[in-house]
């Protein structure tokens, strides 16, 4: 029996107390006024089973639609900005998904508790639940969001492949039956030929996917996959498909009502992927012809009519680029995170359209109705670790400013300035949604808008987004789901001269920080003693010689190279207001600076005679100040190791002496000690202590926001200080090993 059916028996032997909060909501419902809100009179108020910028985005609508709202959160979600949306918030549990987002019981209470007449399940979560839209069902609230039987059908992929294939639908050669005997399976594997992708018989997001290149991979990769899918949807079956070498991801957008009417809204392309996970899609599909797209329509549409379909529905289609040819892989049965791209080129509201199909009512439009008008880009923006491998990252937002919205960009996100990036949940900050009147417009307002979103406190994949937008294969189309490995020389590798042009873009960015610094400082210097006044005006005063700084950067590169960190700067304080900035290194040429604040974090610089527009984030973090600066295209990060206020007119130091920096993690990796490269849980061990091990094999494996990570050995030798044990917590630099040289005889 599954997990979610547990909870439910266990929490649904309904008692006298949920009779009366039952009996409570109501009589409170049906005593409220009932008014016209457009979508019917049955729902007047709709719990949103979910977090973050989905649960954000369905109640934009359903506020425009006079539908009052009702946000659920764990621990961690206090005080979310879905919480702070919502008309009312119920707390479901604590901060582990398991405890909370996932436990249908809670939520189900809480949407009896507050009266709600519906159920909107968002992506992911308890989404593509039949059991959770059963009960849904069961307890008189309407289920936004497909058939309970058609989630059961579609939910299993080894199911929903026997159905499509029934209805004539093209599939994927593979094994999609019952027996998980991993013998078995890896026997299934031998006959289909690798390379083999196993996949979660549920869920989706590539959660627990594994590529399998030869036999050998096959049983650490199967049994990793379970874990992970397990850890995600509860259940870990899976099945094994034929691997395409070079695939494109193209899906379609279905639609249907309760009276029998299917129709499709055209495709996507999600074909850029990392770690399996699109971050990258956009609609329609670039470089197909006419002919293609009105074939899959028709299929997606039949897929969605041999389940009994309603609400939307996303068909996934796996497009082999030799041949053209494509496969069904799976139906998501619920709206996809990629919806806006969709909405963008077809003009309409999806989650309008899903409640009033949950009311009742017809699809608003007929297929031949659905205009396709334009081209629409969506980038997920993430807190990752991109030199990292794509790892989650976790903290503090301590600046947080997306770019202005308008009819032709959306910003769809779930957080703010101040708000943290839970460990528990998916990493994503926000989506970025352009539109434009064909795909050359639509990539030049993308690439535009990247270089203007603005964040501070994670590290996030902007700058690896803009890399990938503006690929001169991605401006031809050129898409396919191995791109990023592809094109990987490109996007990971500058070269010297390249390295040496974001050198001394980042020396240029430290001048300008330093002067903004700068000039905050002396803003910020208290008034009224007429001495210190003098000392410290703009420009501050001084006998015989013009004031002076010497301001120390540590840049926080984000690629390999043979540049020192350490920027030092040299400013000088002119009797204009104006300071003259030199590098002390290097052959950068001085620069006459101008700063006028026009906000607390923007400025309007003129150096040499050239007037731009720069924003200035700084903020404390582990006993150090980190400095971020943007400009134009460009964004640095720094680190203030020193500031050493002034220097004489002989140029000697009024203060301390630089510090050294301290060491890296990669000298200390070169001394054999092993980090954890981000905060997660000790899913499995997989040595022990004083063991013998040689260089990339694994030691452990850590899972943070669902996802496996394996941490392997950086060099030959034997494992000591293994000290973290199963289910233990760590956080991002935590020691978890060291590797000792062997000298045993």
């Amino acid at each position: 029996m599954s997990l979610i059916t547990s909870l439910i028996r266990r929490k649904f032997l309904i008692n006298s107390k949920t009779s009366l909060l039952r009996h409570l909501s109501s009589s409170s419902s049906s005593s409220s006024s009932s008014g016209d809100n457009g979508v019917g009179s049955s729902i007047e108020k709709i719990l949103v089973a979910n977090r973050g910028e989905i649960a954000c985005r369905v109640m934009r609508t359903a506020k425009r639609l006079g539908v009052r709202t009702v946000a659920v959160y764990s621990d961690a979600d206090r005080d979310a900005l879905h919480v702070r949306s919502a008309d009312e918030a119920v707390r479901i549990g604590p901060a582990p998904a398991r405890s909370s987002y996932l436990s249908a019981s809670a939520i189900v209470e809480a949407a009896i508790k507050t009266g709600a007449q519906a159920v909107h399940p968002g992506y992911g979560f308890l989404s593509e639940s039949a059991e959770f839209a059963q009960i849904c069902e069961n307890e008189g609230m309407k289920f936004i969001g497909p058939p309970a039987s058609a989630i059961r059908d579609m939910g299993d992929k080894s199911a929903s492949k026997r159905i499509m294939g029934t209805a004539g639908v093209p599939l994927v050669p593979g094994y999609h039956g019952s027996n998980q005997d991993a013998d078995f399976l890896k026997m299934e594997a031998e006959k289909i030929g690798f390379p083999v992708l196993i996949k979660p018989t549920h869920g989706g997001g590539g959660k627990g996917m594994r590529i399998v290149e030869k036999p050998s991979e096959f049983m650490d990769s199967l049994l990793s996959a379970q874990r992970e899918a397990a850890a995600s949807f509860g259940v870990n079956t899976v099945l094994l498909e034929k691997y395409i070498t070079q695939p494109r991801h193209v899906e379609v957008q279905v639609f249907g009502d309760k009276h029998g009417n299917v129709i499709h809204l055209y495709e996507r392309d999600c074909s850029l992927q990392r770690r399996h996970q699109k971050i990258i899609e956009e609609a329609p599909a670039p470089n197909v012809t006419e002919e293609f797209r009105a074939h899959i329509g028709r299929a997606a549409v039949s897929a969605a009519k041999a389940v009994g379909y309603y609400n939307a529905g996303t068909v996934e289609f796996i497009v082999d680029t030799n041949s053209d040819e494509f496969y069904f892989m799976e139906m998501n049965t619920r709206l996809q995170v990629e919806h806006p791209v969709t909405e963008m080129v077809v003009g309409q509201d999806l989650v309008e359209w899903q409640i009033r199909v949950a009311n009742g009512e017809p699809l608003p439009l007929t297929q031949d109705q659905v205009s396709l008008n334009g081209h629409a880009f969506e980038a997920r923006i993430y807190a990752e670790n991109v030199p990292k491998g794509f790892l989650p990252a976790t903290g503090h937002l301590h600046y947080y400013k997306p770019v202005n919205t308008s009819p032709t960009v959306r910003v769809e996100t779930g957080v703010e300035q101040g708000d943290e990036v839970s460990m528990h949940y998916d990493p994503m900050i926000a989506k970025l949604v352009v539109w434009g009147q064909n795909r050359n417009s639509a990539l030049i307002k993308l690439n535009k808008c990247l270089s203007d979103f603005q964040i501070a406190g994670v590290p996030t994949n902007i700058s690896f987004l803009q890399d990938l937008a503006s690929h001169k294969a991605f401006e031809k189309g050129q898409v396919e789901t191995h791109f990023i490995e592809q094109f990987k020389d490109d996007l990971f590798t500058l070269s010297k001269d390249a390295a040496l042009n974001a050198f001394n873009a980042a020396k240029l960015g430290a001048i300008l920080a330093a002067s903004c610094l700068s000039h905050l400082d002396l803003s910020s210097i208290p008034r009224g003693d007429g001495l210190i006044d003098l000392w410290y005006s703009n420009p501050p005063f001084r006998m015989h010689h013009f004031a002076k700084n010497m301001i120390a950067f540590e840049w926080d590169k984000d690629f390999d190279g043979n540049f020192n960190g350490t920027l030092k700067i040299n400013l000088t304080y002119r009797s204009d207001g104006s300071y003259f900035v030199e590098m002390e290194e290097g052959d950068l040429p001085g620069l006459q600076v101008k700063v006028l604040q026009s906000g607390k974090n923007n400025f309007r610089v003129d150096f040499d005679g050239l007037q731009t527009d720069v924003t200035l984030a700084h903020y404390s973090k582990d006993n150090c100040k980190h400095i971020h600066i943007w400009n134009g295209k460009n964004h640095h990060h720094f680190k203030q190791t020193e500031i050493i206020r002034e220097t004489n007119e002989s140029g000697a130091h009024n203060g301390p002496s630089l510090n050294s920096l301290n060491d890296s993690n990669d000298n200390v990796n070169n001394k054999g000690i092993v980090l954890a490269p981000m905060a997660g849980l000790v899913v499995k061990i997989l040595v022990e202590n004083g063991a013998e091990i040689k260089e990339g094999e694994p030691v452990l494996v850590l899972e943070a926001m669902k996802m496996e990570h394996v941490v392997k050995a950086p060099k030959s030798g034997l494992v000591e200080g293994l000290k973290v044990k199963t289910g233990q917590q760590v956080f991002d630099s935590t020691i978890l090993f060291n590797i000792k040289e062997n000298n045993r005889s």
